[in-house]
């Protein structure tokens, strides 16, 4: 059994203490950003938590707007990258490159040296392409010839993906996917939202400008605290059974879905669930990880980790749809 000797009284005042940029991030952004705040929200539980989030939708949601618009509130490095079919890996970590003169090769780094990196439209290059990505997702360095650079933190990877049925489009291989923390799926807006956008933007001239409000030490020290926030160990059960239940159904009275799921969630999913559900109290401004921050996150983490059979295709049956059911029958704290 874990055991927790953290002052909760001191924990919450560091909480109090170490969130209040999260207001400030949220104001800077609604002055370009109108609703989305689902995606807001989600974009922040992956910065608070070092963990990378897909976002997929049609174009012309603000998911590039949203991505840029986060990196420009925060004091760091941003790097935008376009994937297009005939983009290579060297375009993506850099290269050896020849110096003629010196007789010698020179080490050219490429734009994923940076804090956050916005992969835009990243299934539009082939899977070498993206799997350039694994390495530095994963261990958070780059290796280019017989040199290894890390990269520095804060370091991540907001990606935004077109659906795969669209055309020109390739489908990300599992090993990188699953280097997701999140995948998030982006709606359109309501239509008071729709009417607020169209007045702000059917105009010419320059747009608000945002401000930098927080700095990389400040999300780093946040970090810190995050990792110290309690979670009772029937919460933790509660991670572990959903996650269980995407590998063996039937020990949750969920025999039927046993032909239906391909593979279930990695171990990867268990330790992202349990950081997403701490970062959720974080951004509350709580001490302590509740069930139901665990059920708010709980589809962002497990959509692209449940993989549905071709029987389950053959049916219109999706990953959420299996998700759902599986957060609907396992028992809630």
């Amino acid at each position: 059994m874990q055991t927790y000797s953290i002052d909760m009284s001191a924990l919450q005042a560091q909480i109090d203490q170490h969130s209040t940029f999260i207001e400030d991030i949220n104001n800077e952004l609604d002055k370009v950003i109108i609703g989305q705040r689902y995606m807001i929200d989600r974009l922040l539980v992956g910065l608070l938590t070092d963990g990378h989030v897909l976002l997929e939708g049609v174009p012309g949601l603000a998911k590039t707007l949203t991505v840029s618009s986060l990196a420009r509130v925060i004091s760091t490095r941003f790097q935008r990258i376009q994937f297009t079919p005939d983009l290579l890996p060297a375009d993506l970590v850099g290269t050896l490159i020849y110096n003629q003169k010196e007789g010698e090769f020179t080490i050219k780094k490429g734009p994923i040296f940076a804090n956050i990196i916005l992969a835009d439209e990243i299934n539009r290059s082939p899977a070498k392409v993206q799997s350039a990505l694994l390495e530095c997702m994963q261990e958070h360095q780059v290796t280019i010839g017989e040199e290894t650079f890390p990269l520095t933190d804060p370091f991540l990877v907001l990606a935004t993906q077109n659906p795969v049925e669209q055309e020109g489009t390739y489908p990300l291989p599992e090993a990188q996917v699953d280097r997701f923390m999140l995948k998030i799926k982006v709606g359109y807006p309501t239509a008071t939202e729709e009417m607020q956008i169209m007045r702000n933007n059917a105009r010419t001239g320059p747009k608000p400008k945002l401000n930098p409000v927080v700095k990389p030490e400040q999300i780093l020290d946040a970090r810190k605290v995050i990792n110290n926030i309690y979670m009772d160990e029937k919460v933790e059960q509660y991670i572990i059974d959903l996650i269980l239940a995407t590998r063996n159904p039937e020990k949750y009275r969920l025999a039927e879905l046993r032909e239906l799921i391909n593979y279930g969630a990695s171990p990867r999913a268990s330790i992202n669930l349990n950081l997403a559900a701490r970062a959720i109290a974080f951004m509350e401004q709580r001490a302590y990880v509740t069930p139901e921050d665990v059920r708010v996150i709980a589809m962002d983490v497990l959509r692209h980790r449940v993989i549905p059979t071709y029987e389950a295709e053959a049916e219109d049956i999706n990953s959420e749809q299996l998700v759902e059911r599986i957060i609907g029958a396992v028992q809630v704290p």
